[in-house]
């Protein structure tokens, strides 16, 4: 394995890395913590037109004020099909219909809501870290193969596999940073 593969092979252990901690922050953004959001409405798919769609395909999510968020349906036909969605989805909101604008109050969290949203925080940081080391498990073993291939050395394999576990460290402590901010926010009162 040459410079440049090993390279190569650094780069996209970091890309595939950062993107488990990218992931992990969209799923952070989808979970409840008593403030508006419109990353809140995002999991939502609405049956339109023969198809699951995304909920920004078919209407403008806004956040009018900080506890409340709103939907206006381009398309009068389709404001059923977004209340039911929104209402389906189990994010615990109800929306209300006033023409093509549907408001959706966001209800304050009780203790026990906010411990359970604070659970799952953690489960999602658990499955990241795991999609970290599972990177890292595939570096390595490439690192070993290229060694046994005789394309690097045992000190070079060495070196790079210590590089690997750097860039993992550094990413699972991101993650843990990611997971106490939305642990923060979450038991904001």
């Amino acid at each position: 394995m040459a410079d440049a593969n090993i390279d190569g092979l650094m780069k996209d252990t970091r890309k595939r890395m950062e993107g488990a901690v990218e992931m992990l922050r969209k799923e952070f953004g989808g979970l409840r913590t008593g403030r508006a959001s419109v990353s809140l409405l995002e999991p939502v798919t609405v049956e339109a037109y023969g198809a699951a769609m995304p909920l920004a395909q078919v209407g403008t999510v806004g956040v009018p004020e900080p506890r409340m968020l709103s939907v206006q349906v381009w398309d009068r036909s389709m404001v059923k099909a977004v209340e039911k969605a929104i209402i389906e989805a189990g994010l615990g909101l109800n929306p209300a219909v006033d023409g093509q604008l549907i408001r959706i109050p966001i209800p304050p969290l009780n203790e026990e809501r906010r411990r359970e949203i604070t659970k799952i925080a953690g489960k999602y940081a658990e499955e990241a870290r795991i999609a970290v080391r599972n990177v890292r498990r595939h570096a390595m073993d490439e690192l070993k193969k290229a060694e046994k291939d005789g394309a690097i050395s045992s000190d070079q394999q060495h070196d790079h596999g210590q590089n690997v576990q750097d860039l993992t460290d550094e990413h699972i402590k991101s993650i843990d940073t990611v997971l106490a901010h939305k642990e923060e926010e979450i038991m904001q009162v």
